[in-house]
């Protein structure tokens, strides 16, 4: 069934403009379920193309005369919000859908300005939006769908009270789309608790098992993981995204590759918001060869080119080696994914390699190059 027929003339428009041909797999399963205004819960990997899911079918309902927010879209990151409120704009050119972007550490008042222009769409942090819906500048009533981006990181103790009072402050009769890289016995619950009956789409289609990804690691001593780390900077046209378990140990590699003058930048929640942004904008534009990261700095983040993912610690189970690997190797473009592992974690590589049917080889540096080991 083609659902495209069924959207606005606009989103038309913008989809032939944009160069698109066909829709995703999770698209084609998220579209029609949203338009018939269902309650979902999505599983779909990073680069599946899960926010034009939940874009196209609300932009498709809004509607112009009514001077009132009828979307609110949360995500837990500034750089994710303002993201997919870049995504709107691009989507509504021309027309009288406007939106608003309502992130902590930007100035309040300014916003508060900016909502008196009654935007359609909201998109923010659940800090900010609770923070204005207790002033009463932001109006929930009208409220007809609420969208929790990257849902599985949104339940985590810094966000799920807020969640579960801003969806408490709407009318009964709204839509409630959770969407996630990963659901889990907790999703569910939490799922369950804030909706009678919702229907669960999942899609398991990742970039891991593609024939342009190639898996590859590199054996190492724990106390040389870092001087591998900066050869593997040194790799002719490198840009990649390296993936640390925890701030702790991404601030002392951080430190030490600084110190020795290599080229990289960090993406971390506890850096200030201009200086991620900053990190971000280097790194896309290929000004430094790495970005060091997390797995919830980095999530949902659209950034293009990417030529390899580094593991420099082993993620803690397969999932999480999915969707860091989904992170090269998208839109058919070939990729590489590197784990810097010790002896003990080449056993763990083996079994996870097993596990999601993947043929993974020992490789070395030599000579600013990665070769076969």
């Amino acid at each position: 069934m083609d659902y495209l027929s069924k959207l606005e003339p606009f989103l038309k428009d913008a989809w032939n403009n944009a160069g698109f041909t066909e829709l995703t797999e999770v698209q084609q399963k998220a579209i029609p379920e949203i338009l018939e205004g269902k309650n979902i819960v999505c599983e779909s990997p990073t680069g599946t193309g899960k926010t034009l899911a939940y874009l196209l079918p609300i932009l498709n309902g809004i509607d112009e005369k009514r001077m009132q927010a009828q979307s609110l879209i949360l995500a837990p990151s500034h750089e994710l919000v303002m993201q997919i409120h870049q995504e709107i704009q691009k989507w509504t050119k021309g027309t009288g859908i406007n939106s608003i972007a309502l992130i902590g550490g930007a100035n309040v008042k300014n916003q508060i300005e900016k909502l008196k222009k009654k935007p359609k769409i909201v998109v923010g942090t659940t800090g900010r939006i609770m923070e204005l819906i207790k002033m009463k500048k932001l109006k929930m009533h009208e409220i007809k769908t609420i969208v929790v981006d990257e849902f599985d990181l949104m339940i985590g103790n810094e966000h799920i009270n807020n969640i579960r009072q801003i969806v408490k402050s709407t009318t009964a009769d709204r839509q409630l789309l959770f969407f996630s890289a990963t659901l889990s016995d907790v999703t569910d619950q939490v799922a369950s608790e804030l909706m009678e009956t919702y229907d669960v789409i999942r899609i398991n289609e990742g970039v891991v098992s593609s024939a342009k990804v190639e898996h590859g690691y590199l054996l190492s001593e724990q106390r040389d993981k870092i001087e591998v780390l900066r050869k593997l900077s040194n790799v002719k046209d490198i840009k990649a995204l390296v993936f640390f378990n925890n701030l702790e140990k991404l601030s002392e590699v951080e430190e030490k590759l600084k110190y020795q003058k290599a080229s990289l930048e960090v993406l971390a929640g506890e850096s200030g918001k201009m200086e991620r942004k900053h990190s971000l904008d280097r790194f896309r534009a290929g000004k430094v060869p790495m970005l060091l990261t997390t797995d919830v700095a980095a999530r949902g983040l659209d950034i293009t080119g990417v030529t390899h993912v580094v593991h420099f610690e082993f993620p803690t189970d397969s999932k999480q080696y999915i969707h860091r690997s989904g992170r090269t190797g998208r839109m058919g473009a070939y990729g590489t994914i590197i784990s810097i592992v010790t002896k003990r974690e080449e056993s763990f590589l083996e079994k996870m390699a097993e596990e999601l049917k993947l043929k993974v080889s020992k490789k070395r540096l030599h000579g600013g190059e990665i070769v076969e080991g």
